[in-house]
């Protein structure tokens, strides 16, 4: 049985890389999956929404069981559909088959990304949850660079089918691993509301709305930009595509390893700034000298602490908001710079610091998620703010961007993507007066 933090941290963020490994995989092939199985630039971008389909709209499930079931047997279940229907991907005869496998291997990743970071939050000290989540966002980047590394590399050499072999099959043996883990404690609730009223709950809370719809912004952009960065590369730079997979997925492990820890440490100092509680004044109507013993008053003294220990979380996630809004409005322009540049050295220098902005926010608005809400909803607030951000995300994203490319040019659509960007900072960008409003009514 594995009991060990570190042990459960290591196995949920090899999952976690399998994970992306699997998304980037297919954006990395999908040039010559195009030539082989005629399909167009919006049939490609039309492929990555059935995949988010699958996967949003199960997540809320997962979220709903995982919030009273057993966690590990959920994201074993999911890792092992995710595989199979990997592997299923490189079976592909057609558009169809195409969709319906990449559609199924959302319903399994859902369950993972939904479950695996409230895992994390239980067993991870406070004084260093943003380090564990950074490690476990690690993965993001890595993985995703892995896809696009190894997707390059297999097709050049065996072809695109065998790509998806490759990813699906160390998943299969991973999701066995993940029933010898032990359950971490949890903290119980006697009445919890059913998914409707969990979702109203959710919602109400200012800090987690904030949140959530500045990542559907992000998400619809950054989703759409590391989908069609290797086709761009390819149509407008005339790079050969093993080539523009290398480098982009090289770029991508660096500069997002870089980012997400840069905003896990960040995230710590955030914590730590505001770990320590305001030392509280005594009651107004009692004269003492310096060294004299203070009159108890336990009912005001709960008052004030538990107002002061309000007013500390609610500035602790206003502090992780400002990292990702920060990481935004740093990377919009550097994004626009980069499309706009005439060679492909200047663009992967500029994608460069780009990306270590954009993964800045990695593990703060994962945070934010688990911190602004009720302990008992986290794993609802995940699938929710998962459902969302794809929902309004990335679903119609590479879509979108592949239908402008089809009537225009790659050059023409991929410059909405910096917009989205912008715009995911100006909603992070955290509201005082809403937190304080949200905190007075959370105390009373």
């Amino acid at each position: 049985m594995i009991r060990s933090p570190v042990v459960f941290l290591i196995l949920l963020t090899g999952l976690n890389l399998l994970n992306y490994l699997d998304r980037y995989v297919f954006p990395a092939v999908l040039p010559v999956m195009q030539e082989d199985l005629g399909i167009s630039n919006f049939e490609g971008g039309l492929a990555a929404a059935t995949f988010l389909v699958g996967y949003f709209l199960s997540s809320p499930i997962f979220g709903k069981l995982g919030d009273t079931g057993q966690r590990k047997k959920l994201i074993a279940v999911g890792v092992l559909i995710w595989s199979f229907a990997t592997i299923a991907s490189g079976l592909a005869v057609g558009t169809w088959s195409l969709l319906a496998a990449r559609a199924v291997v959302g319903v399994g990743e859902a369950s993972y990304a939904t479950l695996a970071p409230t895992i994390i939050d239980d067993i991870a000290p406070k004084e260093t949850k943003g380090k564990y989540l950074a490690i476990f966002y690690l993965a993001t980047p890595v993985g995703s660079a892995l896809g696009y590394l190894t997707g390059g590399f297999i097709q050049k050499h065996w072809g695109w089918h065998h790509a998806f072999f490759v990813a699906g099959g160390p998943g299969i043996v991973l999701a066995f691993l993940c029933l010898l883990m032990k359950e971490p404690a949890r903290l119980a609730v006697k009445d919890r509301p059913n998914m409707l009223q969990s979702v109203g709950v959710l919602w109400e809370k200012a800090q987690f709305r904030r949140g959530v719809l500045g990542y559907c912004a992000y998400t619809a952009a950054v989703g759409a930009f590391s989908f069609w960065a290797p086709k761009f590369l390819v149509s407008v730079h005339g790079m050969k595509l093993d080539k523009a997979t290398f480098f982009f997925g090289l770029i991508t492990v660096v500069g997002g390893i870089g980012g997400t820890l840069i905003g896990g440490a960040l995230a710590d100092r955030n914590e730590r700034r505001r770990a320590n509680p305001v030392p509280l004044a005594p009651p107004k109507d009692v004269s003492y000298r310096e060294g004299a013993e203070l009159p108890e008053h336990p009912e005001a003294e709960k008052e004030r602490l538990a107002k002061d220990a309000v007013s500390r979380e609610r500035a602790t996630v206003n502090g992780l908001l400002r990292i990702c809004g920060l990481g935004s409005l740093i990377g919009a322009p550097l994004a626009a710079l980069a499309f706009l540049s005439p060679t492909p050295t200047g663009f992967f220098a500029l994608v460069f610091f780009c990306e270590i902005a954009l993964f800045l926010g990695t593990s703060p608005i994962n945070a934010v998620a688990l911190r602004a809400v009720p302990p008992h909803l986290r794993a609802s607030a995940m699938a929710l703010q998962i459902f969302a951000i794809h929902l309004a995300g990335d679903l119609w994203s590479p879509a979108a961007v592949g239908l402008v490319a089809d009537k225009f040019s790659m050059s023409i659509a991929v410059m909405l993507l910096p917009i989205g960007i912008a715009v995911s900072a100006f909603v992070w960008w955290p509201r005082p007066r809403e937190a304080a409003v949200e905190e007075a009514s959370s105390v009373a």
